[in-house]
């Protein structure tokens, strides 16, 4: 044969596989089955193992409202409501400030005192129960983000002891005369208690989704919260 008169195909390396033959007395012939086609084959199976072609829309988290509960694993919270309040200026030369506040009762279900953390801002994404509240929708624009306290007795704190239900308050600073929303939301993530397999040593964390194939780390999303949010002056 000479040169020129290859075929590109012969280029390929192929696989012998055996070819079906109707008479049962006669040997099989090899058939030449291109490593490419192999290839292409094994990668479609592997992207269909890891889930690359399946299109089925995941199932929502629940959608929760005021008065009701979630088992967030570290804690439990009960939403009760969402209200603007105003702060009376302390001076002539200050101002009252407004704020939108978040109402919780979240009971501490370890067996230590926790602080109640912050909910997630710009520069950090929080922590402890603060930390759960992964989003609120809308955003509200402040300059330091959302505060987390405890209330008893008119006194702030910020401990959250074992097996005691607190009220807790989420406050955001509404600037100047912007208008409050209609309603808020919240993303609620559930803690998870997680064991390093290095070291044996089981800590409570938010679990995440996606990180990997092309898809960006999320938390994710135990249950979504919808309050009302109640205006000055209505009960």
């Amino acid at each position: 044969m000479h040169w020129g008169e290859w075929d590109k195909r012969d280029l390929l390396p192929s696989i012998p596989m055996t070819e079906p033959s109707g008479d049962s007395g006669k040997r099989s012939r090899p058939v030449a089955v291109p490593v490419l086609a192999l290839v292409t084959l094994t990668a479609v199976g592997i992207a269909a193992l890891l889930g690359g072609f399946d299109e089925r829309p995941a199932t929502p988290p629940p959608r929760l409202k005021a008065g009701q509960s979630l088992d967030m694993g570290k804690f439990e919270a009960r939403f009760i409501e969402s209200k603007v309040t105003t702060e009376p200026a302390t001076s002539q030369f200050t101002e009252d400030k407004r704020f939108l506040d978040v109402v919780f009762k979240v009971t501490n279900k370890t067996d230590e005192t926790l602080v109640v953390g912050s909910p997630p801002n710009d520069k950090s994404p929080g922590y402890s129960f603060g930390g759960a509240l992964l989003k609120m929708t809308p955003q509200l624009k402040s300059e330091f983000g959302g505060q987390l306290f405890v209330l008893s007795k008119d006194v702030k704190s910020s401990q959250l002891h074992p097996d005691v239900p607190a009220t807790v308050i989420a406050r955001y600073e509404l600037e100047g005369t912007a208008t409050p929303p209609e309603q808020v939301t919240y993303d609620v993530g559930a803690y998870e208690e997680m064991e390093n397999p290095l070291t044996g040593v089981v800590t409570w964390l938010l679990p995440s989704e996606g990180g990997f194939v092309g898809k960006a780390e999320v938390k994710k999303v135990a249950a979504t919260v919808t309050l009302p949010v109640k205006q000055e002056g209505t009960s």
